[in-house]
Parts: C-alpha cells; sequence; structure tokens
C-alpha cells in the first residue's frame, strides 16, 4: 500500500492488519513498484498523488511488467472526477476508492477483489 501521508497510511495499514492482511507500506511511487516486484503482493493500493512518481505512473510501471501485470490495482484519492477514474481505469486499475472511507469499509472491497481473484 502506498500513501504519501504517514497517518492516512497508517490508519489503511491498521484497519487491514486488524482484519488480517498482511501489508507492506511504501511513502511513494517508486519505492510502491520497489517493494511490489520484491515481495509480490496479491493487490496494490496507490494513493493517485504521490511524491516520486503518481500512482498513474506506479499503475503504469507494474502494468507493463511481466511480473506484476496481473496483480490487482486499487486506486486511492481525495478527488474522484470522472476523468481521473477514467485515467486510472485505462491503466488497468481494479477500482477507485474515494477518501475519505471507513476502514471497515476498505476492508470490505479489499477482500471483494480479492476472493473475485481467488487470493483469499
Amino acid at each position: 500500500m502506498a500513501e504519501d501521508e504517514r497517518d492516512i497510511r497508517e490508519l489503511i495499514v491498521f484497519a487491514l492488519q486488524l482484519n488480517g492482511y498482511h501489508v507492506t507500506q511504501a511513502a511513494n511511487g517508486e519505492e510502491a513498484v520497489a517493494k511490489a516486484k520484491e515481495t509480490m503482493p496479491d493487490l496494490i493500493l496507490l494513493d493517485v498523488r504521490m511524491p516520486k512518481m503518481t500512482g498513474y505512473e506506479a499503475c503504469r510501471h507494474l502494468k507493463d511488467d511481466a511480473r506484476t501485470r496481473d496483480i490487482p490495482v486499487v486506486f486511492l484519492s481525495a478527488k474522484g472526477q470522472e476523468a481521473e477514474v477514467k485515467q486510472g481505469t485505462a491503466l488497468g486499475a481494479e477500482a477507485y476508492f474515494l477518501k475519505p472511507f471507513a476502514p471497515d469499509e476498505l476492508s470490505d472491497n479489499v477482500k471483494k477483489i480479492l476472493e473475485k481473484y481467488d487470493k483469499l
């Protein structure tokens, strides 16, 4: 999970860990790509606006790599304008979650996606 705002990142990590998920954290898009290639997660959560590499750029790198291409990517953003959502899905994102969201809502949505990909 990649989110540049530490408080938000820690809240998301806590909520997911509370529901039994193992979470690897990244503070920017560049770090997220490197960690994804290293750990091969079942799902990648990316904030859209991050330093060093945006979530969109990170998604593009992940989808261009045969090793990480099939890992579901979910964007997190405070702005859900239609153009942004379309850009995310055009890059191959599975979903686009708008902030703020309830921690259990996020966990439920993560579970649905993992079930869809037989990752549970």
